[in-house]
């Protein structure tokens, strides 16, 4: 009993002491918890930090920290959120170290107390409206993060941060920052992530920049960064993500990415250059997304990609120059997209891929066969569309799967109007067609037989966007627009129209931003910027509907005249990686389009076009224009003064250009930026204020010849409008100056790319060369026949055609072009052009008509399949040119020895024996046994059979004098090499005086060879 009297009284004692411990630890808890304070100079700097950002949110005394006069969430995106470390002194002292601001619509400016903030590690103002530059001050923080993600930050990076060796994440996504990259941030050894992609950045990648060894994230997309890409990325061992879309960088891909084994992330788009082979990608098997877009990859895909890469998802290798069939990516089971369109693909489609239930594309390609022929009216998931190499004629191949979308049946529709994303709708008294359908990553939908839609691409980071959308409540937009609703596309983005006659077209392309506001907050902040082509020809070049338009929410019209040859109309919209992709989240970017109407520009009835009855107009004025430099010439008016005036006159063009701009341009004519040379002038490439990329010809003054050859250039050149014609953007004249401004042709010359040195060839293979005949050829017949002027060109020559990035022909240098005048053949003052690919009747006579044209494309049709110049390729001592030895293989039915060696067995020998025997056709001395230029792109097509014939070699002495012919053109290019796309300048042009009255045969020649003796040769020379 006394024992338990005792231990009773035992426990009563130790409850009693833990109730007083517990008191008294609260008591003091309290204490603690009233005594932690933040410092008067902290309070005085976020007081500050506040009124600079207009911020509500945040109530600040000394006791913020403790009361929780901070914070505020509304989900991860929306929150304000201030962490303190309150264990200074005994737990009385707090400090901060985190300042959160994300998604709150702040409309101040980045101030730059956050400097007096000595403990502070990170600041993150994700997704307001908050403008200014980055405060050097912030450098005195031990910053591990900064966030700016979505935002108006202008100016350019502080070096002074790359002093903050505490730096772990600098986060500039999605804003107006430019300048170069500063050089000091190659010293933040743990920097982890760098992403300052959607800005206005210039300049290349720092070397500095190799040292950023921990780096696991790199992302500088849609900047105009340049120079080439780095070889230190090898260095950057650590990394996973790597993204360099849509920049101004130059390929190729270095070797040293073959260190990178830890990626699972890589984005390369849009690169600059020449060819490059397809990346050493050996061992990176943790890759979950690859995309090497618009690179200019040749060669073929290869196969570790099936066998490594076994948990990828996503494969974008579209718009290169790919070659071979399709590799066996069957077995990679985590695979959800697969992006292979617009390449040279060949061989059959296997069964894998037809089968298959996830999303591919591999439509522009040259396959012979498919494992099951797909459909034209849909086709969801596994897109096909111009994939073969079928011919027109081949009517065992769906019309769909054909390139150009030939019509199935007689073209016959002239208008279209479509409401793109939307219903049913009538506009301007028009009714334009429902285009609400749902499309997906790989989707083409045909309506009807008149037009159709394809979209390609996925959305980063998010797989649930739509691909049409209404627009924003905020825009108060009225629901019966044309602009309430529209059709959009993360990557490409065409329309069809089909069946449409030929000739040419009004197309005008409706737009709206819908999406993002005017409003000051972080949806206001984005921008969308995207391409425009039709018919294959560039219109528009990073394209801003907002800016373009003066604000959100207001309509835009853009209107463009087209040529229908065959009988398909094509419009894309190409995201090239430019722009803004998480504001206001992640999906809203890529084309957009609210509406498209197509009129033609002729009577549909009677076929006259309006651009006809101009042609006319245009033709009586270029005649006495001719007429007044002919006079000029003889000297019966002004000399200088009517040049003068005439040079004048070519000002008030719409074209014209201010020399400060060709100067701001070029650098001021930098020799880093000249690219060739020509007999009248140097050529350079520069940048206009808006991007554009432009070739400028500098003509010399002094020079009558290239005055008269510049006049006559734009004179022409401004007549003709055509997929396969450069562009001329205008020119510029001012003191001594005479400039012309052309588009730019990223892969130069085809002379170039067949003959220039090693380093500068280009790997051309069969498709490639088949596509480059066809649009030579189509280019001429729209000279010839198709246009409102019938032009001759007169230098049809391999080195004034020129290649654009995806090696499409552009006819160039139309200075010696004249007007076909089928009245008067013979040229009254001078023959002009290039030994070795003037047509004989032209040069022994000077008997000119459209068929000189067809007997110079004949002999570069032959240069194109056999990879050899007609002037300089001598087999043996017997024979003077390529030409030539041609005529003798034919008599010897050995013609394929002609092609070129390095195809090996890759091309199709009845294409190869077509294409040359149309060459010798086009060549045929008598001009009256050559093809018009329809009919040679009809034979090319294999609409029409092309016949061989026959050509005796001429006698001993005729084979003689053309073989002294040959040794002077030879002589006189003995200096020349070709270097440049401009090099369309590049001339090994024969000028001879001629006479209208040059009676019979034998005098003509005795005076074509007097004339050789003291002709003069122009010729560029490096």
């Amino acid at each position: 009993m006394v024992s338990e009297v005792v231990l009773k009284n035992s426990n009563q004692k130790l409850l009693s002491a833990v109730v007083l411990f517990f008191l008294l630890l609260n008591c003091f808890g309290g204490f603690r918890s009233q005594a932690q304070v933040l410092p008067e100079v902290e309070v005085k700097a976020l007081k500050q930090i506040s009124a600079k950002l207009n911020n509500k949110y945040w109530n600040i005394s000394t006791t913020s920290c403790s009361s929780g006069g901070f914070n505020k969430t509304n989900g991860p995106a929306i929150l304000s959120n201030v962490i303190c470390n309150c264990s200074f002194n005994s737990f009385t002292v707090c400090h901060i170290t985190n300042v959160q601001l994300k998604g709150l619509n702040l409309t101040g400016v980045l101030p730059e107390e956050f400097g007096d903030l000595p403990y502070l590690t990170e600041i993150d103002f994700s997704r307001n409206y908050v403008s200014g530059s980055i405060p050097a001050s912030w450098a005195r923080c031990p910053l591990i993060t900064i966030s700016l993600l979505g935002n108006r930050i202008s100016g350019s990076i502080p070096a002074a941060i790359g002093s903050i060796k505490t730096l772990e994440e600098l986060v500039l996504e999605d804003n107006q920052l430019g300048g170069t990259l500063p050089s000091e941030l190659g010293n933040l050894s743990q920097l982890r992530r760098f992403v300052v992609s959607a800005n206005n950045f210039t300049g290349p990648i720092p070397e500095t920049f190799g040292n950023l060894r921990s780096l696991t994230e790199f992302r500088i997309d849609g900047n105009g960064i340049s120079g080439k890409m780095p070889n230190f990325i090898g260095n950057w061992t650590k990394l996973k993500s790597l993204d360099m879309q849509g920049t101004s960088l130059e390929g190729p891909i270095p070797s040293t990415i073959s260190l990178l084994k830890n990626l699972t992330e890589l984005r390369v788009t849009d690169l600059i250059g020449s060819n490059m082979s397809f990346p050493d990608l050996h061992g990176m098997k943790f890759m979950i997304e690859l995309i090497l877009r618009n690179c200019m990859i040749v060669g073929q895909i290869p196969n570790y990609i099936g066998e490594e890469m076994t948990s990828i998802k996503k494969i974008d290798l579209s718009f290169n120059r790919l070659t071979g069939e399709i590799p066996r990516l069957q077995s990679l089971s985590s695979l959800q997209y697969l992006y292979l369109n617009n390449n040279s693909l060949t061989g059959l489609v296997p069964a894998w891929v037809m089968d298959n239930k996830n999303y591919i594309d591999i439509s522009y390609n040259n396959f012979t066969g498919y494992s099951t022929q797909p459909s034209c009216e849909s086709q969801h998931q596994v897109k096909t569309i111009s994939s073969s190499y079928s011919s027109y004629g081949d009517n065992l191949v769906n019309w769909c799967l054909k390139k150009d979308l030939p019509c199935s049946s007689t073209p016959k529709y002239h208008s279209l109007f479509i409401n793109c994303g939307g219903p049913l709708l009538d506009f301007n008294g028009k009714e334009y067609e429902d285009d609400s359908a749902q499309m997906g990553p790989s989707d083409f939908i045909q309506y009807g037989e008149r037009w159709g839609c394809s979209t390609t691409g996925n959305y980063l980071y998010n797989d649930k966007v739509q691909f049409i959308t209404q627009a924003n409540p905020v825009l108060n937009m009225s629901s019966s627009s044309i602009y309430s609703t529209a059709r959009l596309s993360p990557l490409s983005l065409r329309y069809y129209g089909f069946c449409l006659r030929k000739g040419s077209y009004k197309v005008k392309l409706h737009f709206a931003e819908i999406m993002y506001t005017d409003d000051q907050t972080f949806n206001s902040v984005g921008e969308r910027r995207f391409d425009i082509s039709i018919q294959g020809e560039m219109r528009l070049k990073d394209f801003n509907i907002a800016k373009e338009a003066n604000g959100t929410g207001k309509s835009i019209v853009k209107e463009f005249d087209a040529i229908v040859n065959g009988s398909t109309l094509e419009i894309h919209l190409y995201w090239s990686g430019k722009g803004t992709t998480f504001v206001p989240d992640r999906g809203v970017y890529g084309p957009l389009i609210s509406a498209i109407g197509v009129t033609p520009n002729f009577d549909p009835d009677t076929g006259l076009s309006v651009g006809a009855i101009v042609g006319i107009i245009a033709a009586g004025c270029m005649i006495i224009v001719l007429i007044l430099v002919f006079l000029w010439m003889k000297g019966y008016l002004g000399g200088k003064d009517l040049e003068d005036q005439e040079l004048r006159h070519l000002k008030l063009q719409k074209g014209y250009f201010s020399l400060k701009q060709i100067k701001a341009a070029t650098g001021n004519f930098d020799r880093a930026n000249k690219i060739g040379e020509g007999g009248f002038g140097p050529v350079y490439k520069g940048v206009l204020s808006d991007g554009t990329v432009i070739a400028v010809k500098q003509l010399s003054s002094k020079s009558k010849q290239g005055n008269r050859e510049f006049i006559n250039e734009i004179s022409m050149i401004s007549a003709l409008q055509h997929p396969n014609l450069v562009k001329l953007f205008g020119c510029c004249i001012e003191g001594n100056q005479l400039l012309l401004i052309y588009e730019y042709m990223e892969n130069n010359s085809l002379a170039r790319a067949l003959f220039g040195r090693e380093e500068q060839r280009l790997n051309l293979d069969w498709p490639t060369r088949c596509k480059i005949c066809m649009g030579i050829a189509r280019g001429l017949a729209y000279m010839h026949e198709e246009s409102g002027l019938k032009i001759v060109h007169r230098d049809i020559k391999a080195t004034n055609v020129l290649l654009d990035r995806d090696l499409n022909a552009k006819i160039s240098d139309f200075g010696l072009a004249k007007l076909d005048e089928e009245e008067n053949t013979h040229i009254s003052t001078r023959v002009a052009g290039t030994i070795g690919y003037m047509a004989p009747e032209y040069a022994m006579r000077g008997y000119l008509t459209d068929k000189a044209d067809v007997y110079s494309f004949g002999v570069v049709l032959l240069e194109i399949v056999g990879g050899k110049s007609n002037t300089s390729f001598q087999p043996q001592e017997d024979f003077i040119q390529l030409l030539d030895w041609a005529y003798l293989l034919q008599g010897q039915g050995n013609l394929l020895k002609l092609v070129d060696p390095v195809l090996e067995s890759n091309y199709s020998e009845e294409e190869a024996l077509r294409m040359l025997n149309l060459a010798l056709i086009c060549t045929n001395p008598s001009p009256s046994l050559r093809p018009a230029m329809s009919d040679v792109v009809n034979m090319l097509e294999g609409k029409m059979p092309v016949q061989a014939s026959r050509i005796k070699p001429g006698s001993e002495n005729e084979r003689m004098r053309f073989k002294a012919f040959e040794k002077l053109s030879r002589d006189s290019q003995s200096n020349t090499s070709i270097t440049s796309q401009e090099s369309q300048v590049q001339k090994s042009v024969l000028m001879l005086d001629s006479s209208v009255s040059l009676h019979g045969k034998e005098d003509s020649r005795d005076h074509f060879e007097g004339c050789i003796k003291s002709s003069e040769l122009l010729s560029d020379t490096n």
